[in-house]
């Protein structure tokens, strides 16, 4: 499964908090559920299209078009066919902030932090030089031909230059959504935070005001999944990372991560990632 459920997981490391994911041409339809993040983030379709929606507006990315995630926006992204090759690039604005409180900081970098200002989401092409730039330090990283502090220096001049690029063509403006996603993010959380157990549908209206009938499908209208998959996808990764993390038995595992139905926890684990819970700890 190539999901990436980032606002529970940190990115990058304290020397390096610039994390950049890269997903190329899965061959089935796959989308990252929706989630949101205090970082900044940049999405850069290499090439096919993908399918991005930010803020409850719904895009298709083409080959050379990148789109912006400002902090705390819900988004989530996909391909009904897995085609596509796309990069996400994250990184908290205070990475490319010189921390001196000047006019770069007071007028534009803390206001987009804190959401007074935002980046039009959908910016084509404008930035594609810069994309390109992030996606080939990647790859000289990999190969581990440069030293970090080169590949950092790089980073932030490139990033300093694609916000200077979207301030100068007006994609930098005042946010006036006034609470946008506010219940949705409200939903969210409370699924995550009650995943574990048995998620009513009648008492998950209730928390937001919603009939039982009309719920299920304000939330697929939204978010493009139901709560059943939403709800599996957060079991199926919560026992991946008790797998990798803790030497509890799968039994124990599966109940720890709501499935009841041992045997029904090992099917949908591997028809999810392709083996076994025991072969996945054990690999």
């Amino acid at each position: 499964m190539y999901f990436e459920l980032k606002e529970n997981k940190p990115h990058g490391t304290k020397d390096n908090p610039f994390s950049i994911y890269h997903i190329a041409n899965v061959k089935r339809s796959f989308q990252i559920p929706v989630h949101w993040h205090d970082e900044f983030e940049i999405i850069y379709v290499k090439s096919g299209f993908l399918t991005v929606s930010i803020s409850g507006e719904n895009y298709i990315g083409k080959p050379g078009d990148a789109f912006v995630v400002s902090p705390g926006n819900l988004h989530f992204m996909g391909s009904q066919t897995g085609n596509v090759d796309y990069f996400t690039f994250l990184f908290p604005l205070k990475y490319i902030s010189f921390r001196t409180d000047d006019i770069l900081d007071d007028k534009l970098l803390e206001p987009l932090n804190s959401g007074h200002l935002i980046i039009s989401p959908e910016i084509e092409d404008t930035v594609k030089e810069q994309c390109e730039q992030l996606v080939e330090i990647y790859g000289v990283k990999k190969e581990e031909s440069q030293s970090k502090i080169t590949a950092q220096i790089k980073t932030k001049i490139i990033l300093l230059q694609f916000i200077l690029e979207l301030w100068k063509k007006g994609f930098i403006v005042e946010n006036d959504t006034g609470g946008k996603n506010t219940v949705e993010k409200e939903m969210v959380s409370y699924i995550q935070q009650n995943f574990t157990g048995k998620i009513l549908l009648k008492e998950f209206g209730e928390q937001f005001h919603l009939s039982e009938k009309y719920i299920s499908r304000y939330f697929k209208e939204h978010f493009h999944i139901t709560i059943s998959q939403y709800v599996t996808y957060l079991r199926l990764e919560h026992a991946k990372q008790l797998l990798q993390d803790t030497d509890i038995p799968v039994t124990e595992v599966a109940m720890q991560s709501g499935y009841q139905n041992v045997s029904y926890f090992i099917r949908s684990f591997k028809k999810t990632y392709g083996m076994s819970p025991l072969k996945y700890r054990n690999k």
